[in-house]
């Protein structure tokens, strides 16, 4: 099967070749992939290697595709299903013809919902829902602070922060002003020419945010901490905040991780089919028309190693999404 292939770590190191077709052991899928979304996360793990890798290897941790083939002890899936499912990252990704996933991680794609789309929440989607209505307390809150609003994760954590009635601040370049106050954003701050903390604490008067969710890093989930309101809940995925200069019973924050990669890494059965569950939850809002799935470009099978040096450069508005198959 041709797929884009991984001989070591490092993008230049990526190309388009041919490699055996894998079978699926007990629990797992056989593949015939449609359509995958890039993520930052595919070209950090590319660029820096994983020790469980064998190479050449295969990237991709997001996929859409038909069901081609069914490993034993599988009831719940049958051969020409289509799926959408956040891949285990250890092992070959979707980056070609045909692959293998957890069966429990699937989550079938409704008929009205398109490739593109499905392939679009995965990752980002699945890491919003989990942080906007899994970790952080939303009970009795009544503003969030969303970075990054123009990103993937950023972008659905806005809609779906709107669904649930809150006040939605964001951090964007001014060309994306318009996108994420279509997404619901009520206010946007440009990060690059204005103090953020002082943005918030004027908008809040003086409070602090009830709700933060960082996905730029460990410096600015650190300055979050001056942005948050008093028992307020920061949920992050590119680092935790440095609390070492943080005075005790002061602040009383709730701090969260978030990390799709984790429920894989942890083999937790609930964790797991949680992955399937998040999935189907966006796709029904996606079916239902009530979530813009964020797809702003759609590359073919030779252009995937372009859209990924495009997401480096963090200017991407949205998510890049790559046909396997015309």
């Amino acid at each position: 099967m041709k797929a884009w292939l991984l001989d070591q770590p490092g993008l230049d190191h990526l190309h388009i070749g041919e490699i055996e077709r894998p079978t699926p052991g007990a629990g797992e899928l056989l593949i015939r992939v449609e359509a995958v979304a890039l993520n930052p996360v595919d070209y950090k793990v590319g660029s820096n290697g994983n020790p469980n890798w064998s190479y050449p290897h295969i990237l991709g941790v997001d996929l859409v595709g038909e069901v081609v083939e069914v490993g034993s002890s599988i009831a719940n899936i049958i051969t020409g299903s289509r799926v959408a499912v956040h891949t285990n990252l250890s092992k070959y990704g979707g980056f070609a013809e045909y692959t293998v996933v957890d069966a429990r991680a699937c989550a079938v794609v409704p008929q009205g919902v398109s490739d593109e789309a499905a392939a679009s929440i995965l990752c980002a989607g699945m890491t919003a829902y989990e942080a906007v209505m899994q970790k952080l307390n939303t009970r009795d809150k009544e503003t969030i602070l969303v970075h990054a609003g123009a990103g993937g994760v950023g972008g659905f954590a806005i809609q779906l922060a709107k669904r649930l009635g809150l006040k939605v601040f964001t951090t964007a370049s001014p060309e994306n002003f318009e996108w994420v106050e279509s997404l619901g954003a009520d206010v946007v701050i440009d990060y690059n020419v204005e103090d953020v903390t002082a943005r918030i604490m004027e908008e809040t008067d003086g409070r602090g945010a009830d709700l933060i969710l960082n996905t730029v890093g460990r410096d600015v989930a650190t300055a979050d901490l001056d942005r948050l309101a008093f028992s307020g809940h920061l949920a992050y995925i590119a680092g935790p905040p440095d609390m070492t200069n943080m005075k005790g019973f002061t602040l009383s924050p709730s701090i969260h991780e978030v990390a799709l990669g984790a429920a894989h890494a942890s083999e937790d059965e609930h964790a797991i089919r949680n992955l399937a569950y998040m999935a189907e939850e966006l796709m029904n809002l996606l079916d239902a028309g009530e979530l813009n799935d964020l797809v702003t470009e759609v590359l073919s099978f030779d252009q995937l190693k372009e859209g990924l040096e495009k997401l480096q450069t963090r200017k991407v508005r949205g998510k890049l999404i790559v046909r396997i198959r015309d």
